[in-house]
């Protein structure tokens, strides 16, 4: 029997979403829901599309409903909601806030008796698990993050919720000197504004004050203020030509040293090139949808984090074959 799997928000996330679960065998869309009108939303596949009012009346035919909303404003509301009557997903990306969320969220879920994955994706998520990873076989060291260059979708929405802005696209740059230190082993000391540079690209209504959308968008807390942030305003025409696309990757890398007194220096490097965040996001979201179902039905309930699931979750493969061929 397959797991069944439905979309809350149907954007770039909401797609990828559709064609994540087609390259799984084990698992098959139940159907999207929508805060549009649902006759005026036209899916990949041709799948039913529903008002989201109407989610709880498909309470039992729903294995796991992964939200794909942003993490500003909607899912802070919608997982800890959802959770009272679904084994949910999201891919929460507001890192400061992660602790609040996941109290909210496992409220919900332990009083219900299900599964609430929160913040899967590759940042939070799969770098958050190379992170764990290197720390703990390297305990004496050093660990940095830097991602891109890419789009960060959850950047490119806060800006977009700015009064006057029509669309946006933030990229989120690597600073080479940063990068090419702790490569080398240096273990520098780095600031937030040392490690990245933020690019903006946006288009601003027409008698839009610029000068104010550009203050709100430099000293944003969580979002930019913490870096030394570019913001130039072209037109849609522009925007659709040079930036269509929404690619992004990063590096996560721990610098160590064994040894009795620390003679041997390793360096452990995960990285990722991403031709699509949201598809990639998306791709990330189902394999989990499949850990949460089985954990659910082995009994666990409440919020958990990439940390908590074992990797055969994970995986469609039965142990006996993840032994066999990967292991």
């Amino acid at each position: 029997m397959k797991i069944r799997i439905a979309i809350a928000g149907y954007g770039n996330l909401g797609r990828g979403v559709e064609c994540a679960v087609k390259q799984n065998s084990d698992t098959e869309l139940y159907g999207v829901f929508t805060r549009r009108n649902p006759a005026d939303v036209k899916t990949l596949t041709g799948v039913d599309v529903y008002s989201i009012d109407d989610i709880l009346n498909h309470k039992d035919k729903i294995d796991v409903l992964i939200i794909c909303g942003g993490s500003a404003t909607d899912l802070p509301v919608q997982t800890p909601e959802y959770a009272k009557y679904f084994n949910v997903i999201d891919s929460f990306d507001t890192h400061a806030k992660i602790p609040e969320h996941f109290a909210n969220v496992d409220l919900s879920a332990k009083a219900s008796g299900k599964i609430a994955l929160i913040s899967a994706g590759w940042d939070p998520g799969m770098f958050s698990l190379n992170r764990v990873y290197a720390e703990a076989v390297l305990p004496a060291g050093k660990s940095y993050t830097f991602w891109g260059k890419g789009v960060s979708q959850g950047h490119s929405d806060a800006i977009r919720r700015i009064d006057g802005v029509l669309d946006a696209r933030q990229y989120t740059i690597p600073c080479d000197d940063a990068l090419d230190a702790v490569r080398g082993g240096k273990n520098p000391e780095l600031t937030t504004r040392q490690k990245h540079t933020r690019e903006c690209f946006v288009v601003a209504a027409d008698g839009a004050d610029k000068a104010r959308i550009e203050r709100e968008i430099v000293t944003m807390p969580n979002y930019f203020a913490d870096y030394d942030t570019t913001v130039h305003f072209i037109s849609m025409e522009e925007l659709k030509r040079d930036h269509a696309g929404i690619p992004h990757g990063g590096f996560v890398i721990r610098s160590g040293a064994t040894g009795l007194n620390g003679e041997n220096n390793h360096i452990i490097e995960f990285s990722l090139k991403l031709d699509s965040n949201p598809e990639f996001t998306s791709s990330v979201l189902v394999a989990y949808a499949r850990a949460a179902y089985r954990m659910n039905a082995e009994g666990m309930s409440g919020c958990k984090t990439v940390f908590d699931v074992a990797p055969a979750y994970l995986s469609p493969k039965s142990g006996q074959e993840l032994r066999k061929e990967l292991l």
